[in-house]
């Protein structure tokens, strides 16, 4: 049996979404289109429990802070899920969130441009970057190479469009009998 791709569309499966304003690489902030937020641990958080952070809160990463002696929490570094997936070919259990965590981090301000974040990203060959209040120099939030890939993906020279359709198709299965 296979379905048609092309054919009637159900109501489940087509999402309609009003577009806001796109947001543009060269002329647009980090604010505009980060993450705000982070999902973060200990150095001493097993790798494990990390993996179970990310699948639970639905990331590609959790930012890893450090407390130190004054109990002053200190952005520290970042575990990836290829970070995570890097660490199975070893013994996982015996491996922290300290021992696989991406140091220095690296990190960009709410107003830089997303220009500068995308270049930062190609640079280190990174896919996040830890986002500061300019003021505060404390994280706010997370940029990642799909936030980009969101901005990327609404560029458009002909901005009268208001609505975007996607669909989502089922599997094609087929009768092997």
């Amino acid at each position: 049996m296979s379905h048609d791709c092309c054919g009637g569309d159900h109501p489940s499966m087509v999402r309609t979404t009003t577009e806001k304003a796109p947001l543009n690489l060269a002329t647009s902030r980090v604010a505009d289109a980060m993450t705000a937020g982070l999902i973060s641990c200990t150095p001493d958080t097993p790798l494990r429990e990390v993996g179970g952070i990310m699948a639970r809160e639905r990331v590609h990463a959790v930012y890893v802070f450090d407390y130190g002696t004054e109990d002053v929490a200190e952005l520290w570094g970042l575990v990836s899920d290829l970070d995570l997936v890097a660490a199975t070919s070893g013994d996982i259990d015996e491996r922290s969130a300290g021992d696989s965590a991406v140091t220095p981090l690296v990190t960009v301000t709410t107003e830089d441009s997303l220009a500068r974040a995308a270049q930062q990203m190609t640079n280190y060959s990174i896919a996040h970057l830890a986002v500061l209040d300019p003021a505060t120099r404390l994280p706010v939030g997370v940029l990642s190479t799909l936030d980009l890939a969101r901005v990327v993906a609404e560029e458009k020279s002909d901005s009268t469009t208001s609505r975007h359709t996607t669909r989502q198709h089922e599997p094609t299965t087929t009768d092997a009998s």
